[in-house]
């Protein structure tokens, strides 16, 4: 059992949990709690770290054990002093359980790679990793066929990302573009009609057709989209709204666009 605070492992995962560059470096995540962790493809699993008090309970013991017969101690788990593991958790109420999960890189070409007609998510500079997680979520429930963020988009595996996404992160294709106009060229290229959810659009959302290759925008929360990607977009389209709000939550706009997409396509 690991008792001490300054054990290498440990200190390992606190600081993949706060610094973006340690898991870059060694492209590795970490999720916390029993969802996320049982829900981790046994294939990218790196390491898991129980509590004690999770560990002793019987039950806990045959759950890992039925996600793969790695998991003793020992091997690929590894148990935890109470208040050590409480150290290694960025949540404050800890469930006992944490897995460090290898990243998985996708290229454009994958976002392609089912049958299915293309319905893409193009997010720009989405700052909020709530919002980031929400959206890779309510994608996955509404069908999106791949998601496509720029590189000042918050980090993919941001602790609170990881959490919205509720395990759609294991299932989602997400592609980080280096240059999201060449990456919008290139699905113009393919047919893929492009959306942006913008003030100026004058059609509103539910007028349009996306039975067909169809891909939105959707820009950061507080400035929009940038003129230079807008100014991608086939059409500008508009959520309307009443009162004085001028804009949605990106999240909430996300949802809508992707929602009406799914009730389209399933007429």
């Amino acid at each position: 059992m690991i008792a001490s605070n300054d054990n290498a492992k440990v200190k390992n995962v606190r600081e993949l949990n706060s610094k973006h560059k340690a898991r870059v470096i060694q492209s590795l995540f970490v999720v916390e709690g029993v969802k996320m962790c049982m829900e981790a493809p046994v294939d990218r699993i790196h390491q898991v770290f129980v509590s004690e008090s999770f560990y002793a309970e019987e039950a806990n013991r045959e759950m890992l054990l039925n996600k793969s017969p790695e998991f003793v101690d020992g091997e690929k788990l590894f148990v935890v002093k109470d208040s050590v593991f409480d150290g290694m958790c960025d949540t404050k109420t800890p469930q006992g359980i944490l897995t460090v999960v290898a990243m998985k890189d996708i290229s454009f070409e994958e976002l392609f790679d089912d049958k299915r007609v293309p319905f893409i998510m193009i997010l720009e500079s989405i700052q909020d990793p709530g919002n980031l997680g929400t959206i890779i979520r309510t994608a996955e429930g509404a069908g999106v066929t791949g998601i496509i963020i720029n590189d000042k988009t918050v980090d993919l595996y941001n602790p609170k990302t990881i959490r919205s996404t509720m395990g759609s992160l294991y299932r989602m294709k997400v592609y980080e573009s280096k240059d999201i106009i060449d990456t919008v060229n290139k699905l113009k290229h393919r047919g893929i009609k492009v959306y942006a959810a913008h003030l100026k659009g004058k059609a509103q959302y539910f007028e349009m057709d996306y039975k067909g290759g169809t891909a939105f925008m959707i820009g950061n929360e507080g400035n929009g989209l940038t003129d230079e990607l807008a100014d991608m977009a086939d059409t500008y389209i508009r959520i309307p709204m009443e009162g004085q709000v001028e804009s949605l939550n990106a999240g909430i706009a996300a949802s809508i666009l992707m929602y009406e997409t799914l009730r389209q396509r399933r007429e």
